[in-house]
């Protein structure tokens, strides 16, 4: 059955949740309007419950990142066009339905939110519709090619023999499912949608590095691993022995003769593609490209920004920082410039680690200790562990320097701290306590595993996001490791004001690149002239900014708005300011955009005022 017509099915099982009659009379003295505004809670979770099987139901991987293993566990994506719009028109459908059976001011609070937020998912999915096509499918930091391994290595647990049969299903599956998207990556090229000319010897070094690995690649190491780790029950060791050998044979036969090819054939793609992309770096040049990098914009920071607004908010923020970088060269005594301080920073050997060991064990350490202090800026904090762990060695030479992937939500997968070890030399011991905390404790992990534990909400505001609030949040938190108590160390609190100066520099690089048709060295200068980040650092992220259009705009553009509230909530309730009250407003609602963000803190504020 295909995604179009699950959807279509869907949709008819969506148009017979019933609405609910009001009876005249309820028990217990209950009022009309509060058994009318249950029974509209029950109907509209019912809505949000049946709109979240239509769409697991055509999105097997997204059930494989939540711990569902079902039928489906063996199965990727269906990555047809037709499957895309039928995502959409389901959304659209549900969010129609919603307004037409519904009427907010009816709603309690709760449902109101989810109300809204449902509202503004469809009319963000509505905005960036006509712009599906300008997005590239391959590009030296993500796409298929990578992310089907990271997939199997990362989300597809074997702790039964279905799984490790599934496992073997889906590898027989990447073949057929890299030549569609070779084949959409061709249609995109061929209409001018493609990226520039330096992305190619990435993504095709990446390939060619997984071809020749042969039968020693890391996705048939790791299903080797899952599988020889598979509990023996009493009596049967001869017979998991020999699944075993029969399970590793059949996931050899489905690399060789399904996703070998299909790798080869991207590559032939992707050299042919080389010989004539682009030399110019920005989306201006795409079809419609000032419009679509607008859209970015606002999807991205959820606000109404332009690109000349974000541009001098940058150039603003960078200044100040630049002050405040000063005053720590004067504390430890430096003599010179700013940019001598950087030089001095980003060359020292003392900055640096000599292993991978010890730069984990001192992040692991930094987490310990921020961990144990939590409950003093925190009301609620997550159940779910995190681990740190090194990005794997066939994604770490193009993979950025530190990622968060979020825990199952019935807790098979802890939350994993990725930090890129790659080279050493571009991973600074000044950041690693910020990005600890952004990535780790009090960042990503804090925000999205409660998010995912925050079991009464309706599952798109479990799962979904918000970029600003999210990337928002981390960045917030870098600082709030300073509040805390954090960065003794003069050099460490450097590394926090260089990060938070990185993601200033970005709101100008990336309107630079997409707005103001700046070439990728141009870009690369400006950070080299304007951050203590090593020459790698920089370049890569001019790379991911310039495929990624706006993604690294929310970053500081929330932040922002995170200080500005708890600024002014400070100041209006002055001594009866908690800050574990206002960090519980700020998460348990889960992601939203940054102006419903702005409008709960101030009504918590206006309730304590109240009080």
């Amino acid at each position: 059955m295909t995604r179009l017509l699950l959807s279509a099915v869907s949709a008819c099982a969506l148009a017979s949740v019933p609405v609910p009659a009001f009876a005249d009379d309820h028990a217990g003295g209950e009022s009309q309007a509060e058994a009318g505004a249950e029974q509209s809670s029950a109907a509209l979770a019912e809505l949000f419950e049946t709109y979240n099987t239509a769409y697991l139901a055509t999105n097997p991987e997204t059930k494989s990142y939540r711990g569902i293993r079902d039928e489906d566990y063996g199965v990727w994506n269906n990555p047809s066009e037709a499957a895309e719009r039928a995502d959409y028109r389901l959304l659209q459908d549900v969010a129609d339905q919603m307004e037409e059976r519904f009427a907010r001011e009816d709603l309690s609070a709760e449902d109101a939110l989810s109300y809204r937020l449902f509202a503004l998912t469809a009319e963000r999915a509505e905005m960036l519709y006509p712009f599906r096509d300008l997005g590239y499918i391959f590009d030296h930091r993500r796409g298929p090619h990578t992310q089907m391994p990271a997939f199997l290595i990362n989300i597809h647990r074997v702790s039964a023999p279905a799984h490790a049969d599934a496992y073997v299903s889906r590898i027989y599956g990447m073949g057929p499912q890299l030549d569609a998207l070779t084949a959409q990556a061709r249609e995109r090229a061929e209409a001018g949608v493609m990226p520039p000319d330096w992305v190619y010897p990435y993504i095709i070094a990446d390939l060619e590095a997984l071809i020749a690995a042969g039968n020693d690649n890391a996705v048939l190491k790791d299903f080797e691993g899952k599988v020889m780790a598979l509990p023996v029950p009493e009596g049967e060791a001869l017979d998991m022995a020999a699944s075993a050998t029969m399970w590793l044979g059949a996931a050899q036969e489905a690399w060789n003769t399904s996703a070998l090819p299909a790798y080869q054939r991207l590559l032939d793609e992707m050299k042919r593609q080389q010989a004539f992309a682009p030399t110019d770096d920005g989306v201006w040049r795409l079809p419609n490209g000032d419009a679509y990098y607008a859209a970015q914009l606002k999807r991205y920071t959820t606000t109404d920004l332009t690109a000349d607004e974000v541009h001098n908010i940058g150039l603003r923020e960078v200044e100040r920082i630049h002050g405040e970088m000063r005053e720590i060269m004067a504390k430890v005594g430096f003599e010179g410039t700013l940019q001598d301080f950087f030089e001095f920073t980003r060359t020292g050997d003392q900055f640096f680690y000599e292993t991978r060991e010890a730069y984990l064990a001192d992040a692991q350490a930094k987490l310990d200790a921020m961990e144990e202090k939590l409950p003093e800026y925190f009301g609620r904090l997550p159940k779910a562990p995190m681990i740190i762990k090194p990005v794997e060695a066939f994604r770490e030479k193009s993979a950025g320097k530190a990622f968060y992937q979020s825990p199952a939500a019935d807790g098979s997968r802890p939350g994993t701290y990725y930090v890129n070890l790659y080279n050493l030399r571009d991973m600074s011991k000044n950041e690693l306590e910020a990005l600890a905390y952004h990535e780790g404790f009090p960042g990503h992990h804090l925000q999205r595993a409660l998010q995912t534990e925050l079991g009464d909400l309706p599952p798109f505001r479990r799962y979904g996001g918000w970029t600003a609030y999210t990337e928002g949040w981390g960045l917030y938190t870098e600082e709030l490791g300073k509040d805390m108590g954090f960065y003794e160390d003069p050099y460490s609190d450097f590394g926090r004001l260089g990060m938070e100066l990185w993601r200033a520099c970005r709101l100008v690089v990336d309107t630079g690149i997409h707005s103001k048709k700046w070439s990728r060295e141009k870009a690369i200068q400006y950070l080299q002239d304007n951050t203590p980040n090593p020459e790698g650092d920089v370049v890569k992220a001019i790379e991911r900014y310039i495929t990624t259009p706006g993604q690294a705009t929310a970053y500081m553009i929330g932040k922002l708005k995170i200080m500005e509230l708890r600024g002014r909530a400070a100041d209006q309730l002055g001594d009866d300011f908690d800050i574990r009250a206002f960090h519980d407003v700020v998460l348990l609602t889960g992601p939203v955009p940054l102006s419903i963000l702005e409008e709960n803190v101030m009504t918590w504020v206006n309730e304590q005022k109240g009080g």
